[in-house]
């Protein structure tokens, strides 16, 4: 198949362990995309039939096999530095793309080529595949661009939500210039990678649904309690506040108001499920007038579901 003049060279990396089935999915989707490129699997030392199934592929995918498990994060990185196109795609063994996928994102990326991040709609399906539902939409039109300079503070007001790995697309050299991924993390390690990215060019943004999420009934995540989110929430906060760019520095609420704003979120959480917890995660945040407005101030973008400063990317 021949690629499309706008076509940016991809590398496709999966990470995987001991999923096979799924795995046969996550690559199927890969290898299935409307433009040509590379499909790289980083295997943690799966003992389940993966390495004899992955060795049986030949060279339609480049196999990375660790003696040992990694962790998620240490299969991403040992991914992406086998990778050898300028562009990565990231994915995890339970999901996979949309087969037009790459062919939108390269279409995008080529009207801004300084974009060292890129970031789509995804679909939350069982493990059915059933789509239960969908991120929204972001900004204007199919896709937008946030410069480099205004991207940390739409982060620290969640106007500019990258999302999981299964939405996001990363310049390699970017990846690997930032660190690539903290092995030390357990979670937020997709966010720590992204505040760290970003620091080298500009956003991408596709209002279109290109990749599939799996969800799982009793998930990992579902099963971290709200107070170490509210930690790990207020540690990425704290990662970004230096990061923001000096023109927005008068506007930048101090970093104890935000602290506040999180603890409010997080109690209003925990008094929906009916946790005694939301009492303690609320004081003393709830007498403090900025918080609120803060926590106002994100409800209303939710509603209304517009980032700024963007500009709309129109593709053909």
């Amino acid at each position: 198949m021949a690629a499309a003049p706008f076509s940016i060279p991809f590398s496709v990396v999966i990470t995987t362990y001991n999923r096979l089935s799924l795995l046969k999915r996550a690559i199927q989707s890969a290898l299935e995309q409307t433009v040509p490129c590379e499909v790289i699997v980083a295997d943690n030392a799966s003992t389940d039939g993966t390495d004899a199934y992955l060795r049986s592929l030949g060279d339609k995918i480049t196999y990375v096999r660790n003696e040992s498990n990694l962790g998620h994060a240490g299969a991403v990185n040992s991914g992406v530095q086998a990778a050898s196109n300028q562009w990565v795609k990231l994915v995890d063994d339970d999901d996979y793309l949309a087969a037009n996928c790459i062919e939108v994102m390269s279409q995008a990326i080529a009207k801004r080529p300084e974009a060292v991040i890129c970031s789509c709609q995804a679909a939350q399906v069982d493990t059915d595949g059933n789509e239960l539902s969908r991120t929204p939409a972001t900004g204007p039109g199919d896709a937008f661009y946030i410069p480099q300079t205004d991207i940390h503070y739409g982060m620290l007001l969640e106007t500019v939500p990258f999302g999981t790995p299964i939405q996001v697309a990363v310049r390699r050299d970017a990846f690997l210039d930032s660190g690539g991924w903290d092995t030390t993390m357990t979670s937020c390690d997709d966010i720590d990678s992204w505040i760290r990215v970003a620091e080298h060019g500009d956003a991408l943004f596709i209002n279109q649904c290109l990749a599939y999420r799996t969800v799982w009934p009793g998930g990992y995540d579902q099963k971290i309690s709200i107070q170490r989110r509210l930690a790990t929430n207020m540690l990425m906060k704290d990662r970004i506040y230096p990061r923001i760019a000096s023109k927005h520095q008068p506007a930048l609420p101090k970093l104890k108001t935000i602290h506040q704003y999180l603890h409010l979120h997080w109690a209003i959480v925990a008094l929906k499920q009916k946790q005694l917890s939301a009492i303690t995660l609320g004081f003393p945040a709830i007498f403090s007038l900025p918080a609120w407005q803060l926590l106002k101030q994100a409800v209303d973008f939710r509603k209304q579901k517009a980032a700024a400063p963007i500009e709309k990317i129109v593709l053909t």
